[in-house]
């Protein structure tokens, strides 16, 4: 089969087309043939090495989380999918093993869903990753209500578009930052607050709007500390800053310990990654609903993988790219 695959960490250009043998399932296991792959900031990261405390690699090594395609295969013990059936999810990269970069890919039968009926396999690879860490950090980790307050940093991105959905759709309040120049998607998706990161305050913006006192929650889809520091400006006591921890940006103990002493929890969305079955299957079910639309930035083909990889790096991607491997949805 055709795919994208690295011998060793380094930047783009590491990418190279390879041949590979058929993967087979194994019990518990799907093969998918690929439609589209999803482009994350962990994919660029994994080509790195910077996930190597996640991840065991063996090279060549296909990257890619996000998938969408077609039911080819299944190994022993298979009861929810059969033959044919259209479905998205998650590859096994994260477990050592092949990702999506890839005309087949293995998938654990619990992690992917059916593809819903108002949802195109191009949008749906937009979705697994940015939409678990999206609803695990505001509702399993967050405990997001209605009528609380959240401030999304990073709105724009694939993270933060489906997080802005998710939280309106949980009758929350939302503000974000992003730049002047997405102020209008960010309040086309339901945020109250647009704010410019750039040229505003970020505290003395979400103070103003919450009569000076702190948000219920942040989540925190961009790290490298923008942020983090000025936490329990940001969230009043009570609430909560969750992190995402493959952003490499994780607070320290002692400013863990500073945030509790003064009321407020800094938490890595990590803890709640044993959910992520019930995560994407709530996902699909956002989505089979019109209340989460997929972020679909961009299609490339695979051939084009590298440059998806340099927009995604370069940080402003408005939602997410999306690589065909082989479209059979238009």
């Amino acid at each position: 089969m055709r795919a994208m695959a690295i011998t060793r960490f380094g930047g783009p250009e590491v990418l190279e087309a390879v041949e590979l043998a058929m993967p087979e399932p194994a019990a518990g296991q799907i093969r998918v043939r690929v439609a589209y792959a999803g482009v994350n900031p962990a994919d660029w990261k994994t080509r790195e090495g910077k996930l190597a405390k996640y991840i065991t690699y063996q090279f060549p090594f296909v990257l890619g989380f996000d998938l969408s395609g077609t039911v080819d295969a299944v190994g022993p013990g298979v009861t929810r999918f059969a033959v044919g059936d259209a479905v998205f999810g998650t590859s096994r990269q994260g477990q050592g093993l092949n990702g999506s970069y890839a005309e087949y890919s293995i998938a654990a039968e619990e992690m992917v869903v059916p593809l819903p009926e108002n949802l195109s396999l191009a949008e749906a690879a937009t979705l697994p990753v940015a939409g678990t860490t999206a609803l695990g950090g505001l509702i399993d980790v967050g405990a997001l209500q209605a009528g609380q307050s959240v401030l999304i940093n990073g709105g724009a991105g694939g993270v933060g578009s489906i997080a802005i959905q998710i939280a309106r759709a949980l009758g929350a309040r939302v503000l974000t930052t992003c730049s002047a120049h997405n102020a209008d998607y960010v309040r086309g998706l339901g945020a109250e607050l647009a704010i410019d990161y750039r040229h505003a305050d970020v505290v003395e913006e979400v103070r103003k709007a919450c009569d000076g006192e702190g948000v219920d929650l942040v989540l925190d889809a961009v790290g490298l500390g923008t942020l983090l520091p000025r936490a329990t400006e940001l969230v009043r006591p009570g609430g909560s800053y969750v992190e995402i921890e493959t952003l490499i940006s994780e607070a320290s103990e002692r400013q863990v310990a500073d945030a509790a002493a003064a009321g407020v929890r800094l938490v890595s969305n990590m803890i709640a990654v044993h959910r992520l079955p019930s995560q994407l299957e709530r996902l699909a079910a956002f989505a089979a609903d019109g209340k989460v639309k997929a972020p679909l930035a961009a299609i490339l083909p695979l051939a084009d993988v590298a440059e998806a990889h340099r927009r995604v790096q370069d940080g402003h991607v408005r939602g997410k790219i999306a690589i065909e491997i082989a479209a059979r949805d238009g």
